[in-house]
């Protein structure tokens, strides 16, 4: 790990921790942290992963990391939550950023540029030999822009929560079979609730959007809901997260998890561990960032 100065868009200077790696080995756990000093805003960040009790590998993948380009600060953070398999959440962390970093219009229309990245992207695994669209993956990422604009985008039932200004806002959109129905239906498909579990894509899959899911993509959309929040003094914790948490935790609960721990990688820990008690099943995967004015 290196110290950098860098310059951010203010024109003003402060110190960065340049944070390359921060990749998950897919260990039955898996925590970690690092920290980004803007001039005004400081960001810290920690993560942890935890293997669920399903009897499968660990199909959870993320993303933790600060990087430089164009003389501007990015955090690049992202949960990637797998099914059949862990080939496309695989695939999603090694290339979705970079092909979101890659559209001309990121600097001047972050939004469409997201957008437009997550659909090439979920058309690059569908159309990639060997079939690599078999299995699937939902998809949350969040970008920071020199600390201080964040856009958050969303496929699927992973989540992002802010805690600001004593509220907690969900910036993201669970994307469930229940809800979406009619563009299911719409498109040929059916949503099936067989009595004791939840509503599934054609008697399959818990989510209405999906990257991969070649079987089914005709009755799933990949498109995300994107949003954007400026990121001021009223900035206190993000928490990016996989369903594992979502299932067994209300979001003001893990806000509150969140905001007693100083250390973001053990407010990460913490909430895996609570997940855990609470008897979660699926794989947990949780990834905090710290603000401080």
């Amino acid at each position: 790990m290196n110290w950098v100065v860098v310059k951010i868009a203010s024109g003003l200077y402060g110190e960065a921790m340049l944070l390359q790696g921060f990749f998950s080995d897919h260990s039955s756990t898996d925590a970690g942290k690092g920290k980004s000093c803007q001039s005004q805003i400081k960001v810290n960040y920690g993560f942890s992963l935890v293997k669920g009790k399903a009897n499968h590998p660990m199909e959870d993948y993320h993303v933790a990391k600060f990087m430089q380009m164009r003389e501007h600060e990015l955090g690049l953070f992202a949960i990637f939550d797998g099914h059949l398999g862990h080939s496309v959440p695989a695939y999603l962390q090694k290339h979705l950023f970079a092909n979101i970093l890659k559209e001309d219009e990121f600097w001047s229309h972050p939004g469409r540029a997201i957008l437009t990245a997550y659909e090439k992207t979920d058309r690059a695994i569908l159309s990639h030999s060997p079939d690599l669209g078999r299995g699937g993956s939902t998809a949350v990422t969040a970008i920071l822009i020199n600390g201080r604009k964040l856009w958050v985008a969303n496929v699927g039932d992973s989540r992002a929560i802010l805690a600001k200004g004593g509220a907690v806002i969900q910036l993201t959109v669970d994307h469930e079979p229940s809800t979406e129905r009619g563009f299911i239906e719409t498109k040929g498909g059916f949503v099936s609730n067989i009595p004791g579990d939840v509503p599934r894509v054609n008697g399959q899959l818990a989510v209405s959007r999906a990257f991969g899911d070649k079987s089914l993509k005709s009755h799933l959309r990949s498109d995300p809901d994107i949003c954007s929040e400026d990121i001021d003094a009223d900035a206190e914790v993000l928490i990016i997260a996989s369903d594992g948490l979502w299932k067994v935790m209300k979001n003001e609960e893990a806000a509150d998890i969140a905001r007693k721990i100083k250390d973001p990688k053990a407010a990460a820990r913490q909430l895996t561990t609570e997940a855990l008690k609470r008897d979660s099943k699926d794989d947990i995967s949780c990834i905090v960032i710290r603000f401080r004015a």
